[in-house]
């Protein structure tokens, strides 16, 4: 009998380990966003199991059920609406479209501006141009000479205005023009780059990167090299740049074992940071304050009218400082990516913004002055590539043109320029200017009964829609005949820069609300008791499932949204799951 004893307490120890093992998963797992953004895996093997189809024109136009009358109010409006684009810019068009066999970026954003049912015919009737000649104050000028207001602030880069980095560019070219391209040496004006970038920063030294994506990479590669973890913490939603160990999920083709998906603003997540081992890095986009555990809002995405953002800054500012802390008392690096939000939501970015010292900062986008560039400070024992005692254990990271000459005048330019009192006091009034105009801008959307409504992260914004609707993804295409000039993702983000007059914006508004107006008149804003959003997404849901299994089809024959929306509401009530 005793001889069993050693063999129970070796299977009591065991059970207690695997408890232990299983117990670690669950807070794991408790901390992971229930949604698929939450779960990379899961995310790529459902998408590889999603099926391509596309609504006929017949189809098109009443994908949620509404009746004749309205499908032909939307046909209507439609084929004035791409007969108003291809008046407005028949040049700027044809240029586009001849480059699109060669260019693989456009060719890709051209195919996901909209849910991909209504590609086809979109593609097909609503074209745009996207090639720009010139710019002025808060304008871009197209091929065939039309002046447009810029609200996609060059995905970032266009914080001061157009002009602001032409001018930063012409001094900056003149200043490293009897040099050229010469890499290797530096430009002598390197050394007050690097002591004004460590006082933005609050950081000991910079490492110089061509793109924001390089100087995430090299963030995170120093991170698990001087901790001697593998694993980086993401929060869920947040954009990194497309290097794939970051982007986890849909994008990346590459299994990534080395990396956390975990809630925004969840004590959960803290519990995993206060306890795991084996986490090298936190990586935060502050941006994510916008729109909390959701991806970057894009209208290839948008179903229905359950896009969402829920900015308060104080929360948020409670959120971040508490990560700093478990961080700090963790040995993990906190790693503020602000090639977005550097120079935009204060002098100090958000580091300022919401009061908290990273231990390495990633910039980019504007810091170049308008030339491309990426740029990592950090702490110094961070950013340390090689160990004294250790003479071949380096973290290896260089690039050809690392502080080019022309990006380092260029950038000089910037860091001078935004010195200017000027320039401060329009980073002392922007949080509160851009605030107080996103909120007139809602009141008068709200007086003309119109359901869309904006909001901000200071100069950055995102449109929602009130109203569950399956055609919200067509304002992007009203707001581009009121000459407004978007990016690729629609109105899920709209950036303007800080040279907006009261009066530019007093005219923005008038345009989107003219936009807004003629799309309700068109009749895609149509509205019945059965039209909710879960119905909308159900709907979806069939689609795809019909078109992966036709025989599915047959059985989905009786769907009001099929026969024209005249059925009684409460069958069609009874397809909502």
């Amino acid at each position: 009998m005793s001889g069993s004893y050693p063999l129970l307490g070796t299977g009591l120890l065991i059970a207690l380990f695997f408890l232990h093992k299983v117990r670690i998963r669950l807070r794991l797992s408790k901390a992971k966003h229930p949604s698929l953004r939450g779960h990379s895996q899961w995310s790529r093997r459902i998408a590889r199991l999603i099926p391509f189809f596309g609504y006929e024109e017949q189809e098109f136009f009443g994908s949620d059920g509404a009746p004749e009358s309205v499908r032909n109010d939307r046909r209507d409006g439609f084929n004035k609406l791409s007969l108003s684009l291809r008046e407005q810019s028949p040049e700027s068009i044809a240029f586009t479209e001849s480059l699109e066999d060669s260019i693989s970026d456009l060719r890709f954003t051209n195919a996901y501006r909209v849910p991909f049912p209504y590609r086809n015919v979109v593609r097909k009737y609503l074209k745009l141009g996207q090639v720009a000649v010139a710019t002025s104050g808060v304008m871009i000028k197209d091929l065939d000479g039309n002046w447009r207001y810029d609200l996609s602030g060059s995905y970032g880069v266009n914080v001061f205005g157009y002009d602001f980095y032409k001018d930063c560019l012409e001094n900056g070219f003149a200043v490293a023009q009897k040099l050229g391209p010469v890499l290797g040496p530096y430009h002598p004006l390197i050394r007050e780059n690097v002591e004004k970038l460590k006082a933005v920063s609050g950081l000991d030294e910079v490492s110089f990167h061509m793109s924001g994506t390089e100087a995430i990479m090299q963030a995170v590669r120093l991170a698990r090299y001087h901790t001697h973890r593998s694993h980086l913490v993401r929060l869920c939603g947040a954009y990194h740049g497309w290097w794939d160990g970051v982007q986890p999920g849909i994008g990346d083709q590459r299994r990534s074992d080395d990396s956390y998906t975990l809630r925004d603003l969840s004590g959960h997540t803290l519990k995993v940071l206060e306890t795991r081992n084996d986490i090298a890095c936190v990586l935060i986009n502050p941006l994510q304050a916008l729109h909390p555990n959701s991806d970057a809002a894009t209208d290839a995405t948008l179903i229905a009218s359950d896009r969402s953002a829920d900015f308060d800054r104080e929360v948020y500012t409670r959120w971040l400082q508490r990560i700093r802390e478990i961080c700090t008392q963790r040995s993990i690096v906190l790693i503020f990516d602000e090639v977005f939000t550097g120079f935009r939501l204060a002098y100090r970015g958000a580091q300022e913004y919401f009061n908290v010292q990273a231990d390495l900062v990633t910039y980019g986008k504007t810091l170049g002055g308008g030339l491309p560039v990426g740029v990592l400070c950090g702490k110094r024992r961070l950013m340390k590539r090689f160990k004294d005692e250790q003479p071949v254990n380096i973290s290896f990271a260089r690039g050809t043109f690392n502080s080019h000459p022309y990006v380092i005048a260029t950038m000089n330019e910037f860091l001078r320029r935004v010195e200017d009192p000027e320039i401060q006091d329009i980073y002392q009034r922007a949080n509160e200017l851009w605030n107080r105009r996103v909120t007139e801008l809602n009141r008068r959307l709200e007086a003309a009964d119109l359901p869309v409504r904006a909001a901000n992260l200071v100069s950055v914004w995102t449109i929602l829609y009130l109203q569950p609707s399956r055609y919200n993804w067509m304002f992007q295409y009203y707001l581009h005949a009121q000459n407004f000039v978007l990016s690729w993702i629609g109105s899920g983000r709209l950036i303007m820069s800080q040279n907006y007059s009261d009066e530019d914006f007093e005219k923005v508004m008038d345009c989107i609300l003219a936009a807004a107006e003629a799309m309700k008149k068109d009749g895609w804003w149509w509205s019945s008791p059965y039209l909710t959003n879960q119905w909308i997404k159900t709907e979806m849901l069939k689609s795809i499932l019909s078109a992966r299994f036709p025989w599915i089809r047959k059985a989905l024959s009786g769907n009001p949204a099929v026969q024209g929306g005249d059925a009684k509401i409460d069958c069609c009530k009874r397809l909502i799951v």
